[in-house]
């Protein structure tokens, strides 16, 4: 029989287990190649608009550089940045949504319906892809069916994580930690709010009291910080682990339908289902009512959300410096996988091979990066700059696609698959998500967690909906996907000098002052 605690660490894992399958099969790989088959099927070749691109570059005979367009409305858009242009939407809803939600994600009786009503919402609408051929006069609703889940899936991520101090909090060592302290005053926020998911007393014990010594506080805090990176990387790697699982499923279909637009839209729906199945033992054993009580409880208050969230971060370098850290990293990935299917014309099954390739390092990273920290002795904010500037070399490297030497070789700056794999298997990105997820946990105000991963999640997932706007610009413009790593480029150049900047206890600090201001003003109208 699982203690209380084992079964939310349980159920926090298997909504991980459950989500991240959609993140890494439908996300990160079949949904932007998808939306731009879809598109490529109703398309026609620059420049004379009138051979249709699936008579040439379904058949495999296009030129190289070949570029595909589709008449929306009254414009012509490159298919690969229709494919950007609906994952920025999708992005600029979602971003909109989690950061309005916070409020309801942090009642007691708000967080796991939200979480589930979101979940089950957006796992089925990714099963519902299966029934949209790209022959179908309505196909434009591909962009629907991709907003909808990615919406959904961010805010269901943001409830997930809110979870997670309290987890780290009553994980063993930590409660060990506590006690050595014995009566001493723990100067840590996260103790001093009360917190509905939590087993643990709300508040440290009153009777004698005595400033603590920065030695042992210090121990403390470390202890807490290695618990919740810990968490959070087995997260990541089970995610991923499930991930890697249907991508070898999906491989089947996608080999045998010869990477038919049918093929991709089965993956996608396989996802969803995945989603929906492996979720309900996360919803029997995470703690909360199972009615949905959200309506009761709170309402969307998107200005007013959006206010509180500018006010509450800004000027704030520890929190923009986190967020900057994902933004690059993860546009990486959707211009990435783009790039392979339009410029490196890589199939189908290379793409599926390349997406399990991707998780399979990620879930590597997530495992061997805690251990590699406690011998070390690094912090999560050490840990999560030497990663982004491991991540930081691919656009880097992509870009020597242009000097004439390694154009003529044919090697070297992304210019064939085999490149492709090794990044595949080179790129950490789990394990950076993992540790921006864990550094960011100390800078959450308590009581807010919902709101601040929101936040974080904007960020987190996709890098904002800026990222894949410029680069599905740069492509519509150019008609070459490889200039967006010029602008990935930049955006390291900008991001990395931020997150050194980072001062994690000065953030923590604030977080506790935040929070205690916020108090003061609810006490003051009581």
């Amino acid at each position: 029989m699982f203690s209380a605690r084992s079964q939310r660490l349980l159920g926090w894992l298997s909504y991980a287990f459950a989500s991240e399958v959609f993140a890494v099969v439908s996300l990160s790989l079949f949904l932007p190649v998808c939306i731009e088959q879809f598109a490529r099927d109703n398309g026609f070749l620059e420049p004379d608009r009138i051979t249709r691109c699936i008579a040439v570059v379904g058949g495999n005979t296009a030129a190289p550089g070949a570029s595909c367009s589709v008449k929306i409305g009254r414009a012509w858009i490159n298919t690969t940045s229709f494919s950007l242009y609906v994952n920025s939407i999708a992005l600029a809803a979602q971003a909109i949504t989690v950061i309005s939600m916070g409020s309801i994600a942090d009642r007691a009786t708000g967080r796991k319906p939200l979480l589930f009503t979101f979940a089950f919402t957006g796992a089925i609408t990714a099963i519902c892809f299966i029934f949209l051929p790209s022959t179908s006069p309505v196909w434009i609703l591909c962009a629907l069916l991709t907003i909808c889940p990615t919406v959904c899936f961010g805010v269901s991520i943001v409830a997930m994580n809110a979870y997670l101090p309290s987890l780290a909090r009553e994980s063993p060592e930590v409660l060990e930690a506590k006690r050595e302290l014995g009566n001493l005053t723990v100067v840590e926020p996260f103790l001093q709010i009360p917190d509905p998911f939590s087993t643990l007393p709300s508040r440290t014990p009153p009777s004698p009291r005595r400033d603590s010594d920065p030695a042992d506080q210090k121990t403390y805090v470390r202890t807490l910080a290695l618990a919740t990176s810990r968490i959070s990387s087995r997260g990541i790697a089970s995610g991923y682990l499930a991930g890697i699982i249907v991508l070898v499923l999906t491989l089947i279909p996608v080999s045998r339908l010869h990477s038919s637009t049918y093929a991709l839209r089965l993956a996608i729906s396989l996802s969803g289902a995945w989603w929906l199945l492996f979720s309900i033992p996360a919803a029997i054993w995470l703690p909360g009512p199972s009615a949905c009580t959200i309506v009761k409880e709170g309402t969307w208050r998107v200005p007013s959300e959006i206010r509180a969230a500018v006010d509450a971060t800004r000027g704030d370098a520890p929190l923009v410096g986190n967020e900057a850290a994902a933004t690059h990293v993860s546009t990486i990935t959707s211009t990435a996988i783009l790039f392979a299917k339009t410029t490196l014309h890589m199939p189908a099954t290379s793409l599926v091979i390349l997406g399990a390739i991707t998780p399979a390092a990620g879930v590597v990273g997530a495992l061997v990066c805690p251990a590699l920290q406690r011998r070390c002795g690094w912090s999560n904010h050490t840990m999560l700059l030497s990663l982004t500037l491991l991540v930081s070399v691919i656009p880097v490297y992509g870009t020597l696609g242009f000097v004439p030497y390694f154009r003529e070789k044919r090697a070297g700056g992304l210019q064939n698959a085999t490149e492709m794999f090794i990044v595949g298997g080179y790129f950490v990105y789990g394990a950076v998500q993992s540790y921006a997820r864990a550094t960011f946990a100390a800078l959450i105000p308590p009581g807010e967690e919902a709101r601040w991963y929101g936040l974080f999640s904007i960020a987190d997932k996709s890098g904002s909906f800026i990222g894949p706007l410029i680069v599905g610009l740069i492509a519509d413009n150019t008609g070459n996907i490889r200039y967006g790593f010029f602008y990935l480029v930049g955006m390291i150049a900008l991001a990395v000098p931020v997150l050194v900047s980072v001062d994690v206890e000065r953030g923590r600090v604030s977080a506790k002052t935040y929070s205690e201001e916020r108090e003061a003003v609810a006490d003051s109208r009581t």
